[in-house]
C-alpha cells in the first residue's frame, strides 16, 4: 500500500511516454523550439513495464498514458499491449491527432476510456492556439472513436477571452453525441504565460452555462478531480476540474512518473524522486517510492497557500506541463 502521512491511499499512477508533442499549445510547451528528451534518457519499454508492476504490487489499479502525445512514440503500442497484461484499468490521454492509427491497438490492450485534448472547436483558433493546422484530423477522430463505443473525455482548458466564449458550444455537444466534457481552469506551469486574470473560474463556468441550459449534478467519487453534470435530456455530460478557484487535494490518489522517470507525488510539487536511475541500478526502488509519497504536502504541492488572484507564476518551481505529463 502506498499511503501518505494524510491517509490517503494512493493507487493511480499515470505515465509519461514522452515529453514529445506534435502541437504546440502555448500553455503546456513553453517555446515553438522544443529540446525534447533524448531517447537514452527516457524510460525504455521494459523498463516502464518494470517499474509499473512494482507499483501494481503495492495496490494501483489505474494507471494512464500520457505525453506529451503519447501516441508519436514509436513504440507506443507496444507498451500499451504489455501493461494490458497487469491487472490494472489502463487508460490515455492524447491530442488524437494520430488516433486513427491505434485504434485497434487500443481494443486489443483493453483501453476503452480515452481523454482527449481539445480547447476550441473553431478550425482558426485551434491553428492559434496549437501552431498546426489539425483541427479537421482531430475532430474526425473523436467523432470516428465515439461511434466505435469508446468512452471518450474532451479536456478543454478555459482561458478568459480567448476561448470561454465557446462553453456553451461544448455543452452543446453533448446533446447529440456521448462524449464528456472537461473544462479545466487555467493553472500556471513553467514558461505558459500563466496570470490570474485568464483564470475562468468554476463559477464563471457554471453561470455560463446557466444562461442556455438547466443542469443537475451528478454524485462524485470521493477521487475525482471534477464535478460533473449533465443537461436533462442529452446523451453525454460536462464536468469542471476547478484546480484553482476550489481545489480537490483531501481525495488525491494520484502519482506521476514523468518520461524521464521521476517520480512526482503532485502536479505542483517541486521535489521529485528519480526512480529511473535507481532501477536501472538494480536498486529497490519501493523505499523510495514510499518515501515521496510520505513527504507529500496536503494540497497543491505546497505552493500555492493564497488565493490564485495573488499567485506570481514566476514564483512557482515546476517543470514545464510537457514534461511533467497530463
Amino acid at each position: 500500500m502506498i499511503i501518505d502521512k494524510f491517509q490517503r491511499i494512493h493507487t493511480y499512477l499515470r505515465i509519461s511516454l514522452t515529453d514529445n508533442c506534435n502541437l504546440r499549445c502555448f500553455y503546456c510547451m513553453p517555446d515553438e523550439e522544443y529540446e525534447f528528451t533524448a531517447a537514452s534518457k527516457l524510460m525504455q519499454r521494459d523498463e516502464i513495464v518494470g517499474i509499473s508492476k512494482i507499483f501494481v504490487s503495492l495496490g494501483v489499479n489505474k494507471i494512464r498514458l500520457t505525453g506529451g502525445e503519447p501516441l508519436v512514440r514509436k513504440d507506443a503500442g507496444d507498451i500499451m499491449l504489455a501493461l494490458s497484461e497487469l491487472p490494472v484499468k489502463l487508460t490515455l490521454t492524447t491530442n488524437a491527432t494520430r488516433l486513427q492509427h491505434f485504434t485497434g491497438t487500443l481494443q486489443k490492450a483493453n483501453i476503452h476510456s480515452l481523454n482527449i485534448s481539445l480547447d476550441t472547436l473553431q478550425p482558426d483558433k485551434f491553428l492559434l492556439m496549437t501552431k498546426r493546422d489539425h483541427f479537421r484530423e482531430v475532430k474526425d477522430n473523436i467523432d470516428s472513436v465515439i461511434q466505435q463505443g469508446f468512452h471518450v473525455k474532451v479536456n478543454m482548458v478555459v482561458m478568459k477571452g480567448l476561448n470561454d466564449n465557446e462553453i456553451n458550444d461544448f455543452v452543446d455537444w453533448t446533446k447529440n453525441f456521448p462524449v464528456h466534457i472537461r473544462f479545466i481552469e487555467f493553472m500556471p506551469f513553467s514558461g505558459n504565460r500563466w496570470t490570474s486574470n485568464k483564470v475562468f473560474t468554476f463559477q464563471e463556468i457554471m453561470e455560463r452555462i446557466k444562461t442556455t441550459y438547466t443542469t443537475t449534478e451528478i454524485q462524485s467519487d470521493v477521487h475525482d478531480t471534477a464535478r460533473s453534470f449533465r443537461v436533462p435530456g442529452h446523451k453525454g455530460t460536462f464536468a469542471v476540474i476547478s484546480t484553482m478557484s476550489k481545489p480537490f487535494c483531501a481525495g488525491c490518489n494520484r502519482m506521476r512518473l514523468t518520461a524521464d522517470g521521476k517520480l512526482k507525488n503532485c502536479l505542483f510539487s517541486k521535489e521529485e524522486t528519480d526512480l529511473l536511475t535507481a532501477y536501472r541500478n538494480g536498486q529497490d526502488i519501493i523505499p523510495l517510492i514510499k518515501q515521496s509519497i510520505q513527504n507529500k504536502y496536503a494540497a497543491l504541492g505546497g505552493q500555492m497557500n493564497t488565493g490564485f488572484e495573488n499567485l506570481h507564476a514566476e514564483e512557482i518551481k515546476n517543470r514545464s506541463m510537457i514534461t511533467i505529463g497530463g
